[in-house]
């Protein structure tokens, strides 16, 4: 680890710009976050920038946050493992670029360039070493499947392949931990379902007609995926095992400019979409999932999207990480995390250890083209000024 010795940037050069809200509200001009600082660290309790996680090997490309654990993916063949703000270990994929990470109980999921998932698990006598327990689709899975002609599809550039296989380079990854499924997503236009117990692809949705850059599993059997086509859309999960099928339902969004990420509220009420235009749209369960806003915040791409509590966080090629807090429809951009020197490419946000029940105090890591990971201190309950 390497402590960070860039000030914060003002607020002329990060992108800020009047309009940071979806309809009423005003700006925290004055954030804490955005004054000039001459140390890299906050004192315990403060909002701000706590520290850098630095190795240079590579871009971040995905993260994943849990029990105090963070996961760091690079295009380097290492994921690593921080406790923290400090290297706990490495594991080696073998695979190139991890593209996403998500974790599931006491596993991990991580998706790859190749096309494949693989899974790992932490020793229970020693938290250090993970293991490889799994590769979504199996090998026997593949072999199996390879013997009947009914189980080859054509797939872009002419060509067949197997559809339990992603032809191209996984983007994203969503666990229904209700159901026990595993959504990966894939440059190669598909989603595919997977059983997490036994490894099994149980259904693969041609879903749009370029790259899937995210999917996201909520309540009710929805599905959405985003695309760089420029749309988002809704599916419905139907029937179980074998006979699941996942049904198109409507479009939610269609324009020119990529969708790079979704992501939805716990509950499943409120769904945001970030777009290379520098838009963050969103739709409501409540009002029948009609288009409910657009948060304006960001000079270039979104790309990237969490959400905790009342909170929502965009990263952008723009190097900024706005925070948005909801209330009821109305989101306010709360302030502007800035201190990164590349596009924001993953974000990731878990509840502070000091944090009461009721209090409201995060953590959230912004991984970024500038090879570092950093790591800030957010308060659902800051005061506007």
């Amino acid at each position: 680890m390497h402590s960070d010795q860039t000030n914060f940037q003002g607020t002329d050069d990060s992108g800020y710009e009047s309009n940071r809200m979806s309809d009423e509200g005003s700006p925290m001009m004055m954030s804490p976050w955005n004054q000039p600082s001459p140390w890299s660290t906050t004192s315990p309790g403060e909002d701000g920038l706590i520290g850098s996680l630095v190795r240079e090997e590579g871009h971040i490309y995905s993260l994943a946050a849990a029990g105090g654990l963070l996961y760091t993916g690079s295009d380097s063949k290492n994921i690593h493992v921080w406790n923290n703000m400090k290297l706990l270990s490495t594991f080696k994929s073998n695979s190139g670029l991890v593209k996403a990470i998500i974790l599931s109980g006491d596993k991990i999921f991580s998706g790859h360039q190749d096309g494949k998932v693989r899974v790992w698990k932490s020793n229970s006598k020693d938290p250090k070493i993970h293991k490889r327990i799994g590769t979504f689709p199996t090998f026997f899975d593949i072999l199996k499947s390879s013997m009947k002609s009914k189980n080859y599809v054509e797939v872009k550039g002419n060509r067949t392949a197997l559809w339990i296989n992603h032809c191209d380079a996984i983007s994203c990854l969503s666990v229904n931990e209700d159901e026990g499924l595993l959504y990966s997503g894939s440059w190669d236009r598909t989603f595919k379902v997977w059983k997490m117990s036994n490894s099994k692809c149980l259904e693969s949705v041609k879903a749009h007609e370029d790259a899937v850059n995210s999917v996201v599993s909520t309540v009710d059997g929805l599905v959405f995926t985003g695309s760089a086509e420029g749309s988002v859309k809704v599916w419905k999960r139907e029937g179980k095992g074998k006979n699941m099928k996942h049904k198109y339902v409507q479009t939610l969004l269609d324009q020119e400019c990529a969708v790079n990420a979704l992501v939805a509220t716990k509950d499943g009420s409120v769904v945001y979409s970030g777009s290379s235009d520098g838009m963050v749209n969103f739709w409501e369960r409540n009002k029948e999932l009609s288009h409910s806003g657009v948060l304006k915040g960001h000079k270039l791409a979104v790309l990237c999207l969490a959400v905790a509590g009342n909170l929502v966080f965009s990263g952008s090629a723009d190097k900024t990480i706005c925070v948005w807090k909801r209330v009821g429809s109305i989101h306010t951009c709360l302030s502007v995390l800035t201190g990164h020197t590349g596009p924001v490419k993953c974000v990731a946000v878990e509840k502070a250890a000091e944090s009461s029940t009721s209090g409201g105090k995060w953590v959230v890591y912004s991984g970024s083209l500038d090879k570092s990971v950093k790591v800030w201190s957010v308060s659902e309950q800051m005061t506007m000024v």
